[in-house]
């Protein structure tokens, strides 16, 4: 089984679409699942557009986990923790979102949700959807507590894992080739049985790390590693829509930084 991963598309079509391009070509077999940890909306100006993309990949089994900003822009929650910049945002989203493209945001269940026997899917840890894990600090409890050995989640919009294997414990961000950010890269991690690991598959549309390129990860159980990737995109386009939408223009210029 192979599983797509991905995480805070954030209403950025031209990201996604490239995501799936990618997944679908550069992969042998494609992917037999897809795994959606959060955050599809909010930020980016096509947010319509992306559920109904991810819509249509539900003929294959797909599961979904609510992320922070989808459960503010279907009016589940309020924007009051938000920075200005996001919640503008998250009103703008709200406003222009479909009915039923905001009922399906309202009916994404809160994570982590069992994807299998080994894994399992939360948009922030898997302990509680809302908190961040960025640090070795952060994983600590969860590594520990969490009731599978794998956990993937989002939020963080940093790609990379952290693990623990008997008394040792490791952080494993993907190194990729300084002179290629144009390109398609990848980056493999191995997940062997008896081993517990936090894995992050990086974001989709807004990505935090310093590289602009849309990142996912491809879960293969029985081969059992993780492998990373990151691809360009439209960049431009993208932030024309956000422009055109007249949303905040730092939405649009960070796109193009990767921060």
């Amino acid at each position: 089984m192979r599983a797509l991963v991905i995480s805070d598309i954030h209403g950025n079509l031209q990201a996604l679409e490239a995501v799936l391009r990618v997944a679908r070509s550069r992969i042998g077999g494609g992917f037999d699942q897809l795994w959606n940890l959060g955050d599809v909306v909010g930020y980016g100006a096509r947010p319509n557009e992306v559920i109904d993309t991810l819509r249509t990949l539900e003929t294959q089994r797909s599961i979904h986990v609510r992320g922070n900003h989808d459960r503010v822009c279907c009016g589940l929650s309020s924007s009051q923790g938000f920075n200005p910049v996001a919640a503008a945002a998250a009103a703008w989203t709200r406003q222009n979102l479909r009915p039923d493209n905001r009922e399906w945001l309202r009916e994404l269940p809160m994570g982590p949700i069992q994807a299998t026997e080994r894994a399992l899917c939360a948009h922030g840890s898997p302990l509680h959807e809302d908190q961040y894990i960025a640090s070795m600090r952060d994983a600590w409890s969860p590594l520990q507590r969490m009731p599978s050995e794998l956990a993937f989640f989002g939020h963080t919009h940093l790609q990379g894992g952290f693990s623990r294997c008997d008394e040792d414990w490791a952080e494993d961000y993907p190194a990729y080739d300084p002179d290629n950010s144009e390109g398609v890269e990848q980056y493999t991690m191995e997940v062997p049985l008896g081993s517990r690991h936090l894995i992050n598959p990086g974001a989709v549309g807004q990505p935090r790390d310093g590289d602009w390129r849309a990142a996912f990860a491809i879960y293969d159980e029985a081969l059992a590693k993780v492998t990373f990737f990151r691809t360009p995109y439209d960049v431009a386009e993208s932030q024309t829509a956000i422009r055109d939408a007249h949303l905040p223009e730092r939405l649009a210029v960070r796109l193009s930084a990767g921060r």
